[in-house]
């Protein structure tokens, strides 16, 4: 894989706009009508979202992910994709670059809610 290019420098002040936070990824459901999208049931700690992600085609069993924490970006605005409200958007590794993603993950258990970055 070769590497793209590095973006174009932003301000600080823009990336401090970016909530990304930790969640625990409680039941993984199909979207009726999409081959690509599932429905993660995230608890945030203090409270649940409904998060709309594209790796139905990404995983053998997409199921496999239940009990996991991963990133999230949680202050994008509500989405609505294929009937369905996703209320925030799962931060995974390697979707932009054309390779297998996986999931970006605390590399130990922290409490739900917790900040990234």
């Amino acid at each position: 894989m070769q590497p793209a290019p590095v973006k174009a420098t932003i301000a600080f002040a823009d990336f401090e706009k970016l909530d990304i936070r930790v969640g625990t990824i409680e039941k993984v459901t199909a979207v009726a009508g999409s081959r690509k999208l599932v429905k993660l049931a995230v608890n945030f700690g203090d409270h649940r979202r409904s998060i709309l992600a594209g790796i139905q085609q990404e995983r053998a069993d997409p199921r496999e992910i239940e009990g996991r924490q991963a990133l999230f970006v949680v202050n994008l605005p509500e989405r609505r994709m294929a009937g369905e409200i996703s209320q925030g958007m799962l931060f995974d590794i390697g979707y932009a670059d054309g390779i297998t993603p996986c999931l970006a993950v605390p590399e130990m258990p922290v409490p739900n809610g917790v900040r990234a970055g």
